[in-house]
């Protein structure tokens, strides 16, 4: 909990300094968030309906806040040129698949009345440079043990049990 008692006493007298000061607090805890926080019209665990027959890019990768409450984000490949991390929910609704840059995965959708969850994670095992592994198998350990996805349009959050949260974004699907 922030405790602000040390800093608002002597401000007391002074409303408009102390309002400011709260503004400004407000919008730096906003700002810090703000790829974090779903908005207000996303959709809390869509039914894999809704994804059905859908390609999605990762496109960020939100680390924990650190000790000051500060997002950092971890550096991934982006663009085709690149070998992104992709996702694309089959249009039978049964199963995800895709690439984690390196290797081809599946998944198959469980789903219940709280949302779905991918079980069964099967993955080739090619071999790549160590940072490309080490970022693979974060990915799928993510995708293995994620809390909840968010929808809002052509973007699509993962948010980890860990509180790290992966932007996915919807690309074309190829024919």
């Amino acid at each position: 909990m922030l405790h602000l008692e040390p800093c608002i006493t002597p401000l007391r007298g002074h409303p408009k300094l102390l309002g400011i000061l709260l503004s400004s607090m407000g919008l730096m805890l906003l700002t810090a968030c703000a790829n974090v926080i779903p908005p207000c019209g996303a959709k809390v665990s869509p039914p894999s309906s809704e994804l059905r027959n859908t390609k999605w890019e990762l496109t960020r990768w939100n680390l924990p806040p650190n000790s000051y409450g500060e997002v950092r984000t971890r550096q991934i490949p982006i663009g085709e040129a690149s070998n992104p991390i992709q996702m694309t929910f089959e249009a039978n609704g049964q199963r995800v698949s895709g690439s984690t840059g390196c290797n081809r995965f599946t998944a198959e959708i469980d789903e219940d009345t709280k949302g779905f969850s991918l079980k069964k994670i099967t993955a080739t095992k090619m071999s790549c440079n160590p940072q490309r592994m080490e970022l693979e198998n974060d990915f799928l350990y993510e995708l293995n043990d994620y809390r909840s996805i968010v929808r809002n349009g052509d973007q699509l959050l993962l948010i980890g049990s860990d509180r790290e949260v992966l932007s996915f974004t919807q690309r074309p699907v190829s024919k």
